[in-house]
């Protein structure tokens, strides 16, 4: 069963956070809040995570995973960003958005949109995600926490430990956003390619 670890909210506990963030640079797989619920995920480079998360989804290849970021520096060494890109994403973030673009030589291929080179990155308003983002040290791959034939991330920890413990290797449990997932923003394709959390009210692509 899966590690289970309570993180504060407010003030993260720089001690529990660092053995989370031990465990994702080790490779293993870990469940966590974020500001639009919970997530999965695992180091950037960490081939057998990136296959057990699309196996915990039901996903295939062509599935989006999102790359989280601590800051924009970060994000800007990971994808392509234009001064019309650059504007918006620096007036959404950190936020509940995931920004689809295409992706630079940093990024692992097997991450990328086999045939787009495309993948999304998101930086989150969450504290303990970016607790957590900070002691890793880089950009962590993942996913919405949605399970299959459902529509929106799971939300509650204990809820998570029940139903992935065996399939995960840490779940987090800390409070997270409850308006669904991201607002995906498709740069490539110039649209919304999912209404979400996020506003979209402004939005010019």
């Amino acid at each position: 069963m899966a590690r289970y670890v309570e993180i504060h909210p407010v003030d993260p506990q720089q001690r529990l956070v660092d053995k989370v963030a031990e465990h994702v640079r080790n490779g293993e797989v870990i469940a966590f809040p974020t500001d639009s619920g919970y997530a999965i995920g695992c180091s950037l480079a960490n081939k057998e995570g990136l296959d057990r998360i699309r196996a915990i989804r039901q996903v295939g290849d062509r599935h989006h995973f999102t790359l989280l970021c601590h800051d924009f520096a970060q994000l800007g060494q990971l994808v392509i960003v234009g001064n019309s890109e650059f504007r918006l994403i620096k007036s959404l973030t950190p936020g509940p958005y995931t920004f689809i673009l295409k992706g630079t030589k940093d990024v692992p291929r097997m991450t990328l949109n086999p045939k787009k080179h495309t993948v999304g990155v998101r930086i989150p308003d969450h504290r303990i995600t970016q607790a957590i983002l900070a002691a890793v040290g880089e950009a962590m791959l993942s996913s919405s926490l949605i399970l299959p034939g459902e529509e929106d991330p799971m939300t509650d920890g204990w809820e998570v430990n029940d139903t992935l413990g065996h399939l995960v290797d840490v779940v987090v449990e800390g409070p997270c956003g409850t308006d669904g997932p991201t607002t995906v923003v498709d740069f490539v394709k110039a649209k919304i390619a999912r209404h979400g959390a996020g506003s979209v009210e402004g939005i010019r692509l």
